[in-house]
């Protein structure tokens, strides 16, 4: 392998290779654009082009790609060459300004949620200047954004970069107010944590269930799950550490940070996190490793599954989004600091997070909804489905002191005035981790663990770059006009804790009695995803999205048709599978061992009336009748399927699916499971649990 500093981002047009190879002036102007958002002249854009099109080429490229992010979920390219014919009937490599700038694929196959008729086939790409260009399987890939032909936002990449103008925008009015004259921008950072499962290729092909849906629809429990503990950052196979290898330098050559990876809890499960970045360049990184990560498990004859949750009995898989505020001083504002008026800068900037995240509870739940998150979320392996902020008890103890007026009592910690009231200063490391908490306060960022592991981070950060922006806003509007800034500035801290504090809880989240004490204050408990997207679209959330330009209401009303959409159709094919399995495969065997126990027992009888054919009877007896019960709950499966489509809207339609669909599809499995643990290993279809597995 190359040395790490050769090889890493050695695929990627980054700011070394710009400075290498552009003008001066060029590469002031697009730095210009790349940190201040200023608008890029076409000439520059043809030198950058031209520049980007000779280095690609000195690397083998042929082709290039607007990259761009829809509302599928993955992401989407259509390869363009760069050979022009030249007159004497040969061919010259050229990229120009504007092919680098824009282009337009064909948009009548995404999804829509109706912001336009199928036959309006019309969309753009635009290049984000913000983002480097990379290179992958041979191809020079330009990230873009895309949108339709009247303007609406058509992917994920937009309004994730309007949210994240709209935080610096109102971040910046409280630093002003704080002195920082030397800031000129605030950028979130994300270091997204991706688990995931690796099964053998071979089993994968064998299951129906997880070639068309990603998850398991069937599977008794093995013998042995995740009980022994014994995975969880256990050595490494030798099979996995060749993928994990090869994995680490497919991303060191796309500037892709990785840098932890271990073994997680459920056997065959891992984890990989990243470095922290700004978060535009996390999201398209994150996109990138999960594809990548599928890419390369085929090199290793094994399957990467993505899927919130692949197996019934063991945990799923999440994303871990650790989400921070920092200053392009390097300023970290979620760090409490070492002085007094860092711990003030520091105190108003958690409590517009707080207000932020208990005034929009739904909106993160909602940013977080999907049909493969449901099976995962309220189980003991992930936070609940109530959201909720942990802050750990020292800094808890200090915000109750701030919201009764009283000094802190810490011992061991100086404590200095700010204002008229007394703030302590604290240590950076004021919690420990809380596994069980949905948004967890670690130090100097915040942990949003409700993320599925399939998800684009680009919709949490959304959420929460723009209800933190509000929040900003509200305080500034406040802190502006105030003619005592400390004075107004505790009191709206202590305001704040006081009006919110029912959304911080530093408990176990698993436990029962969380559950009926969260609803005690008043909090959501949105279960699925189907009780959750009607809250997308509620006035108040619109007003929130058009208020500080992040969604049109046209978009906002897209986004849940195309949620609605997906969630139902993301059950509807598994419905299909499920029916498709039982019917072909899982009633056949069954009948096939019934037929061989029947005729061993018949010819046990034959040799002598004498032979207890016990064994056999009671098995065929008992086969039958789970057997029967499949076979009716199979049929009552698909007259519910048929009697969906009758559903009124997409809404009602989502509701019969989590309410009628899902219980049917679990008494189908249950006979079905039984099964398995019954009939013949050689008769069963699938490859079991525990092959699985334990078979890497």
């Amino acid at each position: 392998m190359n040395s790490m500093p050769a090889l890493f981002g050695s695929m990627v047009f980054n700011d070394a290779i710009m400075r290498e190879r552009l003008p001066k002036e060029t590469y002031r102007a697009l730095k210009r654009t790349m940190d201040s958002g200023k608008k890029l002249d076409v000439n520059v854009a043809n030198v950058v082009a031209n520049a980007m099109k000779d280095w690609a080429v000195e690397k083998g490229v042929t082709h290039f790609t607007h990259w761009f992010q829809p509302m599928t979920g993955i992401t989407a390219e259509k390869h363009d060459s760069f050979i022009s014919p030249a007159a004497d009937g040969t061919v010259i490599m050229e990229f120009s300004g504007k092919e680098l700038v824009k282009g337009e694929p064909d948009a009548s196959s995404f999804p829509s949620g109706g912001l336009r008729a199928t036959f309006e086939a019309r969309g753009y790409t635009a290049w984000d200047p913000t983002a480097y260009a990379f290179i992958k399987d041979n191809t020079l890939c330009i990230p873009t954004v895309f949108y339709s032909y009247s303007g609406e936002a058509l992917d994920k990449k937009t309004p994730l970069m309007r949210s994240m103008e709209e935080l610096n925008r109102q971040a910046m009015r409280i630093l002003k107010l704080f002195g920082h004259e030397d800031v000129t921008r605030v950028i979130t950072t994300v270091g997204p944590e991706q688990e995931y499962f690796l099964i053998d290729k071979a089993l994968y092909e064998q299951r129906k269930d997880l070639i068309f849906c990603g998850r398991t629809l069937f599977g008794a429990k093995p013998p042995k799950g995740q009980e022994m503990e014994d995975h969880y950052f256990g050595a490494i196979k030798p099979r996995v550490a060749a993928y994990m290898k090869e994995l680490n330098e497919e991303l060191w050559k796309l500037g892709i940070l990785a840098k932890t990876e271990h073994n997680e809890v459920a056997p065959a499960q891992h984890e990989l996190a990243p470095i922290f970045t700004n978060t535009n360049t996390a999201t398209d990184h994150n996109q990138l490793t999960m594809e990548i990560m599928k890419k390369v498990a085929a090199h290793h004859g094994l399957v990467c599954l993505l899927h919130e949750k692949p197996f019934a009995g063991i945990n799923g898989s999440g994303k871990h989004n650790n989400w921070s505020l920092s200053t392009n001083t390097g300023l970290n504002l979620l760090e409490p600091g070492d002085s007094p008026k860092d711990n003030a800068q520091f105190l108003l900037f958690l409590a517009s997070v707080i207000k932020a995240v208990d005034e929009y509870q739904d909106l993160l739940r909602i940013s977080v909804a999907s049909a493969g998150n449901d099976h995962r979320l309220g189980a003991n392996e992930a936070p609940p489905a109530v959201v909720s902020i942990f802050l750990g008890d020292e800094l808890t103890d200090i915000l109750e002191a701030i919201e009764k007026g009283e000094s802190y009592d810490s011992k061991s910690r100086e404590e200095m005035k700010v204002g008229v009231h007394v703030i302590p200063r604290f240590a950076k490391d004021t919690t420990d981790r809380n596994r069980t908490s949905p948004f967890a306060f670690t130090g100097n960022k915040f942990e949003f663990r409700m993320l599925g592991s399939t998800f684009s981070i680009s919709g949490p950060n959304i959420v929460l770059n723009t209800i933190v922006a509000e929040a900003l806003a509200q305080f500034a509007d406040v802190l502006e006009s105030a003619s005592d800034f400390q004075a107004a500035m505790h009191d709206l801290v202590r305001d704040t804790i006081k009006a919110h504090k029912r959304i911080i809880f530093n408990g176990n989240g698993y436990a029962d009695e969380w559950i009926k004490e969260a609803e005690s204050r008043g909090l959501l408990n949105l279960k699925t995803t189907s009780d959750a997207l009607p809250c997308f679209v509620s006035e108040k959330n619109v007003s929130l999205f058009t208020k500080h330009g992040i969604f049109t209401e046209t978009e906002i009303h897209s986004r849940y048709e195309i949620l609605l959409e997906n969630y139902c159709k993301t059950i509807n094919i598994e419905v299909l599978s499920m029916l498709d399995m039982v019917k072909k495969d899982i009633l056949p065997a069954v009948s096939a061992y019934v037929k061989d126990l029947s005729k061993t027992a018949l010819q046990k009888k034959a040799l002598s009336a004498e032979i207890d054919c016990s064994v056999e009877t009671d098995l065929v007896a008992k086969i039958s009748t789970l057997s029967a019960a499949l076979y009716k709950n199979t049929e009552a499966l698909e007259n519910a399927l048929l009697a969906g489509k009758n559903a009124v809207d997409s809404q009602a339609e989502a509701n019969y699916y989590t309410h009628t669909l899902l219980p049917a599809m679990q008494e189908v499995r249950i006979p079905a499971d039984e099964l398995e643990t019954i009939v013949g290993e050689k008769y069963w279809p699938f490859p079991t649990y525990g092959k699985l597995l334990y078979n890497i």
